[in-house]
């Protein structure tokens, strides 16, 4: 009888202390991990964040960009990681893109990876080359469809959301045209200046310098409203395609396993940071809405996309080794 009461204070005594250890978290530098290169949409929203959760946390949280593959790369190394709460990743919907892409991964997201939150949401917007004559969504639209085949759309790489955006688009308005994919964003986006590619869907914080500089012609957002950013472009929804909304959806993972005191813990301090006035004022000049959720939510959301963009690339027959 001593011996199990005294176990049993001994594993009273452990649980209770257990909490306590981990509630000293963070007790050094956190990596944030982007699996796209420096400078692309991606990154600049994770630098914000890393930036005010440093400010929050009185840790530094340093962003390691590991880009290749579609996100792939960066995915599998944070997968990888110690669950200890010092490596997350910042992902985007490419971690649902990618099992409904990819014959095989080295991962699986839904059980490799702990939900944290939902981040930001980054509105696309449909872009022409000055050399197309429409003017508007519903010119372009009349446009393509008399020009089929003869249109060309450039994207950050096969499977990526700027390719299936765009696809998903041009099926819904019945356009037919040739996708070219890069490796990135910016030399997609190079490209599309230089008339090498004429049209192009590109999240608005990529897009912005060209349209302001006259470089590409803005014709219409996917998000639900306007943007604050571009108030004159209407939407797709209002203008060709009823109901039609999407968006390139970020937030924070960490790897299975990670404490949940941890977890709960960065959650707090992620959707904090999202409602400081600094990253409202960041968001707001990239065209991007601040989210924030529960794990839970954010989870649900992962699987339910997961869901929606496998039956869109199922339909599309694309397929990636």
């Amino acid at each position: 009888m001593k011996r199990a009461l005294l176990a049993a204070g001994v594993a009273a005594l452990t649980f209770i202390g257990a909490p306590t250890a981990r509630a000293a978290w963070p007790e050094r530098p956190i990596t944030m991990v982007v699996p796209f290169p420096p400078g692309g949409p991606t990154d600049l929203v994770a630098r914000v964040l890393a930036k005010q959760l440093t400010d929050q946390l009185g840790q530094t949280v340093v962003v390691e960009n590991k880009g290749g593959a579609n996100g792939n790369i960066g995915m599998q190394y944070a997968a990888a990681a110690k669950p200890d709460g010092y490596t997350v990743l910042y992902n985007t919907s490419s971690i649902a893109l990618s099992p409904n892409l990819y014959r095989a991964l080295a991962f699986d997201p839904v059980r490799d990876f702990a939900p944290v939150s939902s981040t930001a949401v980054i509105p696309l917007v449909l872009l022409v080359h000055p050399s197309v004559p429409a003017r508007d969504a519903r010119g372009f639209v009349d446009y393509a469809r008399q020009h089929p085949g003869k249109l060309s759309y450039g994207s950050a790489g096969a499977g990526n959301v700027t390719h299936l955006g765009a696809l998903l688009l041009l099926r819904s308005l019945d356009i037919d045209a040739v996708h070219v994919p890069y490796r990135g964003s910016a030399p997609a986006m190079t490209d599309l200046v230089g008339g090498q590619v004429q049209l192009m869907t590109n999240t608005l914080n990529d897009s912005l310098g060209f349209i302001r500089e006259g470089k590409l012609r803005a014709l219409a957002v996917t998000s639900r409203e306007r943007s604050a950013q571009l108030p004159d472009v209407p939407t797709v929804a209002e203008t060709v395609a009823p109901g039609f909304e999407m968006g390139a959806w970020q937030g924070v993972v960490v790897p299975a396993g990670t404490p949940q005191p941890v977890i709960q813990k960065l959650n707090a301090e992620i959707r904090r940071a999202l409602q400081s006035d600094e990253m409202q004022k960041q968001l707001k000049a990239q065209g991007a809405q601040a989210l924030g959720s529960t794990p839970q939510a954010y989870g649900a959301y992962i699987q339910s996309e997961i869901q929606r963009w496998g039956a869109v690339i199922k339909e599309a027959g694309v397929k990636l080794d």
